[in-house]
């Protein structure tokens, strides 16, 4: 067999196990019945108990579901307010508008009276303390909160009540039970393993898996102004609750000292102060885990049910520098394992730290600092004075530091590889390509190229990431030096930085994983090959080979991304310090929190209160309540035609669509007469001769929009937006002409599956349109009419898909379609468009120079269907 057929072959075979995701696992419970079982007796649910919480009682509430304030506007101006609206003083200077109140009818006259309203007579959040550390003769203060206090709120809160989990299980794709799935973090094993531990000693317990993060970041632009939040979610609540924002599933814990110590000249001794300042804060935060984690603690659900709760620290999320700040590491050493640091770029693991051999290091402390700073340096950690972690329960540091997919893959392995291919190629070829890509909904057009970028973000090297391969494919190398190896290292590196971030993944899938990054290391020489690197040992390159291990453990890599935590700062910190005077900010900063928090509560409690309410309505005046939305993609165009009549001569002169009337001449004798094969409609067309058709122009529209479903069908999960163009040149306000869009698209031939491209065809769809009711009631019989489309397309085809994608850059080859010299096209109806999908041209050694973004597509005969556009494409096309 040669390559290609190999590479069909492995296609076939990730196929279909990629297709065994897209249905419900084979479910396999722990097998001890207590797990997480209920403590007896059943709590009130804790809506009710907010509502007895309210000042005044609940029995004022049945006519005014938003007490304590008057009515609803009065209400949704404090909700404005405080989380969305102005400066406090700003908001005082709004109510003091004469005559403003008083129309209104408002209860409260400034800023100070809301806030008594909020303190005095909502039900508070868990509060801030702050405390004094006390770290080389120097004080420093913390603000935190019990962090008790908030896993029982995020545990507690009625909104997570449906999406929680309470004991682990074992999913697997199979009835044999042979493949394993991976997907939320109580299917992952580091759950089951502990949940034996705990029964064997105590029958009944429930594991609250608490997820710690944290990260400094500028609070301004100027003036260098920066905080240290740590947040904490907790992995009981599903990772489509706890990823969002809005859902509020991570909260703010504590604010840790920014100071640098500057004032300690020797590097060494301020490296290490810095360290155990911030163990010495963490450890005031976490210190009430160590006692309820091995004893655990009655605590109530959002639904009102207790249970035996032990909240063990188990995940960490940060960056390298938070990672080796936690994990007590030196600056350059993997957190998980004791490689040496010449052995970085190796593709085999090294043995794991052991949490055993640190902690008998640590108990040295007393005898003295000389044999301390040795039993430390043995172990292979820093001599930092009582890690925070050292007396946490059934935690190990080693094992609890998670893939960072932003800044080891996007910001780091990403950037390093753009790096080498720029100076393997030379930026000015590269830039070229990106200028000459055609555009798509999902690709960014780096219209002068990327060579140039500064400081690139993580989004930004995420959008280079989905052309980068189609830029190198056809490159040559000085010295006529082969660049197999170099396309495979990169096809293997973006194979990895995709399927790291699959939201479920099976065993088989994982040994996907596995592989590109084999695939990597086996490529990766061609680099020392041609100059450019001299060795591979970057931390972040050996950290790839940790993402497997941790995805079994603790499920998939979006139970604790660092883009999510980095989200939050917006929340918690920067939103927080524009709320303050800029000085002495903590304390107002986290009060203004928590009175924000104290109205985001108070808002999902009265949305309760409504929601009763009117199922205690009459039928007729009850609202009915909403249907859960099917799994499902759809396509929507709009309600009114962009041209509302182009003529035949407009769409072949304008559209390019040179044979609209004839295909669609073929398309209505196809409806009206199914049975016929495209022989016969052709031999119809034929006898017809010159007929014409009864009208002469239809209703265009310049795009049809995408809304795709999950690819691996995971409810909650979010869809992809897509969108696809059909829209002719025209002239913009200023009256500088604006290049045609004509997209393509991935069409379903009748036979499309879930995964892969059989039953799929590619085209470039020229015309979107309508007909008429006149039009329609023309050529169509009342039977027809009950079929034929509302919409339709005029497509031209690319050739099909061959057998299999070809063998170094797995990506297919298409050309277009021709018949008797011309284009060939036909008339589709637009559901049988699935979504947009990207060519990359075939641009060959050199880019051909009269080529342009808005030509490629006319003027390339041959390209390579884009693999990496987005995530809904990579798994379901490749």
């Amino acid at each position: 067999m040669d390559e290609d057929e190999i590479a069909q072959i492995n296609a076939d075979a990730r196929m279909q196990q990629e297709q065994q995701l897209l249905h419900d696992p084979t479910i396999v419970k722990f097998p001890i019945a207590t797990a997480g079982a209920p403590l007896n007796g059943v709590a009130a649910e804790s809506y009710v108990e907010y509502g007895g919480k309210l000042a005044g009682g609940a029995e004022h509430r049945d006519d005014n579901p938003w007490a304590p304030f008057a009515n609803e506007l009065e209400w949704e101006l404090v909700r404005w307010a405080k989380t969305r609206g102005p400066t406090s003083t700003a908001f005082t200077d709004l109510l003091q508008i004469k005559g403003l109140r008083e129309k209104l009818e408002l209860s409260f006259k400034n800023v100070g009276d809301v806030n008594t309203i909020i303190d005095n007579q909502l039900p508070t959040t868990p509060a801030f303390n702050c405390e004094e550390v006390e770290v080389d003769g120097e004080k420093y203060e913390v603000y935190f909160r019990d962090i008790l206090a908030c896993v029982r709120s995020l545990y507690g809160n009625p909104e997570f009540s449906p999406f929680m989990t309470y004991a682990p299980e074992r999913h697997f794709c199979d009835e044999e039970k042979t493949n394993r799935v991976f997907d939320e973090m109580h299917t992952g094993d580091w759950w089951w393993k502990l949940q034996t531990v705990l029964e064997g000693k105590e029958a009944g317990a429930t594991i609250v898996p608490c997820i710690l993060s944290s990260d400094k970041t500028q609070l301004t632009t100027f003036r260098n102004k920066s905080a240290y939040p740590v947040y904490l979610t907790i992995g009981n609540i599903a990772k489509n609750i706890r990823r969002k924002p809005s859902m509020h599933g991570q909260v703010l814990i504590g604010y840790l000292p920014t100071a640098n110590l500057i004032h300690i000249k020797n590097k060494e001794t301020r490296r290490r102060a810095v360290a155990n300042l911030f163990h010495a804060c963490m450890s005031k935060i976490v210190a009430p885990l160590k006692a309820h984690g091995v004893n655990g603690m009655p605590m109530k659900g959002g639904d009102g049910v207790r249970r035996r709760c032990h909240p063990i620290f188990a995940a960490f999320v940060g960056d390298y520098p938070e990672q080796a700040l936690v994990a007590c590491i030196k600056y350059g050493e993997c957190p998980k394992c004791k490689v040496k640091h010449e052995n970085l770029g190796a593709p085999e693991p090294s043995p794991p730290r052991s949490l055993a051999v640190a902690t008998e290091a640590l108990k040295t402390f007393d005898r003295g600092p000389a044999e301390y700073v040795a039993a430390c340096q043995a172990a292979g950690i820093k001599p930092v004075f009582q890690p925070f972690w050292e007396d946490l329960p059934y935690s190990n540091v080693f094992t609890s530091i998670t893939p960072d997919i932003l800044h080891q893959l996007y910001q780091g392995m990403i950037k390093h590889l753009l790096l080498w291919l720029k100076k393997a190629f030379g930026p000015e070829e590269i830039d070229a390509r990106c200028r000459r890509l055609p555009r798509n909904h999902n690709l960014r057009h780096f219209s002068a190229g990327i060579s140039h970028l500064s400081r690139v973000s993580g989004q930004e090297h995420k959008d280079i990431c989905r052309i980068l391969l189609g830029l190198v494919v056809d490159l040559r190398l000085p010295g006529n030096v082969s660049t197999i190896r170099l396309v495979r290292a990169v096809r293997g590196l973006l194979d990895f930085l995709y399927l790291s971030q699959y939201p479920s993944h099976s065993t088989e899938t994982l040994a996907y994983l596995d592989d590109a990054l084999v695939r990597f290391h086996a490529n990766k020489s061609i680099f020392t090959v041609i100059g450019i690197r001299e060795h591979f040992n970057l931390p972040k390159l050996h950290s790839l080979l940790h993402y497997t291990p941790s995805i079994r453990l603790f499920g998939t890599t979006d139970n604790y991304n660092t883009e999510y935590s980095e989200r939050l700062h917006i929340d918690f910190a920067k939103d927080a310090y524009r709320a303050t005077n800029h000085k002495d900010v903590y304390p107002q900063m986290t009060r203004w929190l928590q009175r924000k928090e104290q109205i985001l509560r108070h808002e999902k409690y009265i949305a309760w209160q409504i929601k009763n309410l009117q199922a205690a309505a009459p039928p007729h005046l009850a609202t009915p309540a909403a249907a859960a939305p099917p799994i499902q993609s759809t396509t929507r165009i709009a309600r009114f035609p962009n041209v509302k009549s182009a003529s035949f001569q407009q769409l072949g002169q304008i559209w390019g669509a040179v044979d609209f009337e004839p295909a669609l001449l073929s398309f209505i004798l196809q409806l009206r007469n199914p049975g016929l094969t495209g022989r016969q409609i052709a031999q119809r067309r034929a006898e017809m001769g010159d007929a014409k058709l009864p009208f002469r122009s239809v209703a265009t529209y310049h795009t049809i929009k995408f809304t795709l479903a999950d690819p691996q069908e995971r409810k909650g999960a979010p869809d992809v937006r897509d969108a696809a163009h059909a829209r002719p040149a025209y002239h913009d306000t200023r009256d500088r002409l604006v290049p045609g869009r004509f997209d393509t698209v991935l069409v379903d031939t009748g036979a499309g599956e879930d995964i892969g491209v059989r039953g799929y065809r590619v085209a470039q769809i020229r015309v979107i349109f309508s007909l008429s009711i006149k039009a329609r009631d023309a050529v169509f019989t009342d039977n027809d009419l009950a079929v034929a489309p509302t919409h339709m397309a005029y497509v031209e085809w690319f050739d099909p898909f061959p057998g299999g994608p070809e063998a170094n850059h797995i990506m297919y080859r298409l050309s277009r379609s021709y018949k008797d010299g011309r284009r060939l096209a036909s008339i589709i109806p637009v559901a049988n468009i699935k979504r947009s999908i990207h060519l990359t041209p075939r641009f060959g050694p050199v880019a051909p120079r009269e080529w342009t973004s808005s030509n490629v597509l006319e003027l390339c005969q041959n390209f390579y269907v884009t693999c990496f556009s987005d995530r809904h494409t990579y798994i379901t096309v490749y």
